[in-house]
C-alpha cells in the first residue's frame, strides 16, 4: 500500500476533543499505520502545528465532530509514508498538511467551469483534517491527502508554514478576490491578528497600499510593525473610523475591505467604510453576519464570501512567502502537553500572536 523509511513506533501523543464544552485531552493514541493509508493519502512526522479560531468551534460542538477527534488543521511534517497512488509526494518531503480530505472529483466545485479556485468548496469529500471526520496535526504522527496538500520551500521554517495552512491561505485568497490592484488601497478589519498580519503582507507584496483597522494596542503595534500605510484604532468609535477612511481616500471609501474580524460589529464597519459599488470580502466567521440595509443596499455594496483556498492557490501563497519573506506572528508553545494551555489562553483572549505548537523539535 504504501512505502516508510523508518520503523513507526506503536503509539504516540494526540491531543482530542473527547466531549464537547470540555477541554481537549492529551492521550496516548496508536500511530497510524501505512496499510490505514489511501491510495492518495500521505503519512507525515509532524513538526510543527498551529491552533485556529476554528478548533474552538470543534471544541464546541459546532461541526458536530464524531468524537474522538485529534486537533488542529493547521499541521506541517515529513513524509514518511506514501500511498500507492501517490505521484507528487515522496518520503522525505517538506509539507504543509491540506485541509480537505478526498474530495469528490466530480462536482461543480471539483471541476469549475470558469477556472475559479472552488476545490475547497467540495461538500461531498470525506472530511476535514481535525474538524470532520478526520485526525488532525496535534498528534506525533498525521495522515495528510496528497492533492490537497503541498510542498513547503526549504527557506520557509515549519514554525512559518503552520499556521498558513489554514489562517495564512484564507487571507491570502481574500487578498486575491478583493481584486484590488497594484497602487490600490485595501482595508483589513483585524488587521492586526492572525490572519490579518499575513493579509498585510500579502497585499504589501501585492503592491497594495493597506489602511489597518484594529481595536488592541498589541495589534496595532504590529501593523506599523508590518508596514501598514495608514493603521487606524476601532476604539475611537465607528463614526470616528469612517470619518478617518473618507479623510483617507477623498470622500469616497475604499474599493475593497477584507474582514477577518469575528467581532458582531465588524461587518457593520466593514461596509460602511467600503465606497459606493465597492467590495467586503467577509474571511471572519462570526455567528452571524449583521450590516444596516443602508450601507449595502443603498450604496451597492457587495458582500462576498471566502474561505480558505485549493492547493493551487496554497502552493503559489507559499512561494509568495518565500519570496518576499514574509512572517508570522507567533506565540510559541513547546510540545503537545502544552496545547490546553493554548487553548485556555485562546478562549481567555491572551494569546500574543498565532499559537504555534512544536510538536517534533528536530524537524525545522
Amino acid at each position: 500500500m504504501g512505502s516508510a523509511d523508518t520503523q513507526l513506533p506503536s503509539d504516540m501523543l494526540a491531543v482530542q476533543a473527547i466531549a464537547y464544552s470540555q477541554p481537549p485531552k492529551v492521550n496516548r493514541v496508536p500511530v497510524p499505520s501505512v496499510g490505514q493509508l489511501g491510495g492518495q493519502d500521505i503519512l507525515l512526522k509532524t513538526a510543527v502545528a498551529s491552533l485556529c479560531h476554528t478548533d474552538l468551534m470543534v471544541l464546541d460542538g459546532v461541526f458536530q465532530s464524531k468524537l474522538p477527534i485529534t486537533m488542529s488543521h493547521e499541521g506541517t511534517g515529513i513524509v514518511v509514508a506514501v500511498g500507492n497512488q501517490v505521484s507528487d509526494f515522496k518520503v522525505g518531503d517538506r509539507v504543509m498538511t491540506g485541509i480537505k480530505v478526498h474530495a469528490c472529483g466530480k462536482c461543480i466545485n471539483c471541476n469549475p467551469q470558469n477556472g475559479e479556485d472552488w476545490n475547497q468548496y467540495c461538500w461531498e469529500s470525506e472530511g476535514a483534517v481535525g474538524l470532520m471526520a478526520c485526525d488532525g496535526a496535534f498528534a506525533e504522527y498525521h495522515i495528510a491527502d496528497s492533492k490537497e496538500s503541498s510542498h513547503v520551500p526549504d527557506s520557509i521554517p515549519f514554525a512559518i508554514a503552520a499556521p498558513l495552512a489554514c489562517a495564512g491561505v484564507t487571507v491570502y485568497r481574500a487578498v486575491l478576490t478583493s481584486q484590488v490592484k497594484e497602487g490600490g488601497l485595501l482595508a483589513i478589519v483585524g488587521a492586526g491578528g492572525g490572519l490579518g498580519h499575513f493579509g498585510i503582507q500579502f497585499a504589501r507584496a501585492r503592491g497594495i497600499k493597506v489602511i489597518a483597522i484594529e481595536a488592541r494596542d498589541e495589534a496595532l503595534e504590529i501593523c506599523r510593525k508590518l508596514g501598514a500605510e495608514h493603521v487606524l484604532d476601532v476604539r475611537e468609535g465607528k463614526a470616528e473610523v469612517v470619518k478617518k477612511v473618507h479623510a483617507l481616500t477623498e470622500g469616497q471609501g475604499v474599493e475593497a475591505v477584507v474582514n477577518v474580524s469575528d467581532h458582531p460589529t465588524s461587518a457593520a464597519l466593514s461596509a460602511a467604510i467600503t465606497r459606493t459599488h465597492g467590495t467586503v470580502i467577509q474571511a471572519a466567521q462570526p455567528t452571524e453576519v449583521c450590516v444596516p440595509f443602508q450601507d449595502i443596499v443603498l450604496r451597492d455594496v457587495t458582500i462576498k464570501g471566502t474561505m480558505l483556498g485549493g492547493r493551487g492557490v496554497a502552493q503559489e501563497m507559499l512561494e509568495v512567502v518565500a519570496r518576499h519573506n514574509i512572517k508570522a506572528e507567533t506565540q510559541v508553545f513547546h510540545g503537545l502537553e502544552e496545547v490546553p494551555n493554548m487553548v485556555e489562553l485562546s478562549r481567555a483572549g491572551k494569546l500574543k500572536g498565532k499559537a504555534i505548537c512544536i510538536v517534533d523539535s528536530n524537524l525545522r
